[in-house]
């Protein structure tokens, strides 16, 4: 095969291999309706009750400080931040938003990542074979890697899934003693946001966050402010992100498999081209050694 012909071969199989398979950006075990939490920021007091109750449910170190942590850790799944806003300050916690269609779930070349048909995004470490892809392609900055560990982990809320599988609420819902955290079928809990917007206009802006954001979230947010003062990325779009980049993601362990079959065509043709080249200028100088 000429390197013209090696060249179209090549990019005809990638072409195919990066197509989206189908049905890719689900990764529920079933069609049932799946649960979430719903945070209503304007009752929260910012006492991180949540973040101790998360880190003793999932055997986390007990934080010595969680003001200081802004945002989840490795080692706090969890955090609660204070924003000055246009309505003074308001607590916000932070966690893994479990995405309806996860990207992370999508993007991952093992399944390590899945989305249980409770509702809650998973890691399998069993699985997980370090590329990361899932911290690339989330939205939210949601998976968090080991980089400190010999034996690194990726690490994130996992949303009790323990729990929820037995019929209790997670854990920083249960704690929660404003009761700014609810629990239950992301049905219900977009009912109860819309109801409380309604009854409430005043106290509330007409948006729940995660309703519609990145194709939707299990974790929904109130506020009565823009969610733009609260830090929450408000660029990420309505199409979920698998939608938008199982094709670019699954093309990338095709270029790596291709490229150095690639390159070793390219630089075959190149040595074929200057030998085709070079054969009149030998002959050329035999024959002038000859008459010499």
């Amino acid at each position: 095969m000429d390197r013209r012909g090696f060249l179209k071969t090549l990019g005809l199989a990638g072409a195919t291999l990066t197509l989206p398979r189908g049905g890719a950006a689900a990764q529920s075990d079933g069609d049932a309706e799946p649960c979430g939490v719903l945070v209503d920021t304007t009752r929260c007091a910012g006492c991180n009750s949540c973040t101790y109750a998360c880190a003793e449910a999932n055997g986390l170190p007990e934080p010595e400080d969680p003001d200081a942590v802004t945002r989840p850790t490795t080692e706090q799944w969890t955090a609660v931040r204070t924003f000055k806003t246009s309505k003074g300050e308001v607590h916000v916690k932070r966690q893994c938003m479990h995405c309806v269609h996860p990207a992370c779930g999508s993007a991952c070349l093992t399944a390590a990542m899945k989305k249980t048909a409770e509702g809650p995004v998973v890691w399998r470490e069993e699985k997980c074979m370090g590329c990361r892809f899932c911290m690339v392609s989330c939205p939210f900055d949601g998976p968090k890697f080991e980089y400190s560990s010999a034996n690194p982990r990726i690490r994130k809320c996992i949303l009790c899934a323990d729990r929820i599988r037995d019929g209790e609420s997670p854990a920083c819902v249960e704690n929660c003693p404003e009761e700014a955290l609810t629990f239950g079928t992301r049905r219900d809990l977009l009912r109860i946001a819309h109801k409380r917007i309604a009854n409430a206009p005043d106290r509330y802006v007409d948006h729940i966050y995660g309703e519609r954001e990145a194709g939707g979230t299990s974790w929904l947010y109130l506020a009565g402010v823009p969610f733009g003062e609260l830090g929450f990325p408000t660029d990420v779009g309505e199409a979920s992100y698998p939608s938008l980049t199982s094709s670019f993601l699954y093309s990338v362990p095709m270029v790596l498999t291709l490229a150095p079959a690639l390159m070793l065509g390219v630089a075959k043709g190149s040595r074929d081209e200057r030998d085709e080249g070079a054969a009149p200028e030998t002959a050329s100088g035999g024959a002038e050694e000859e008459v010499r």
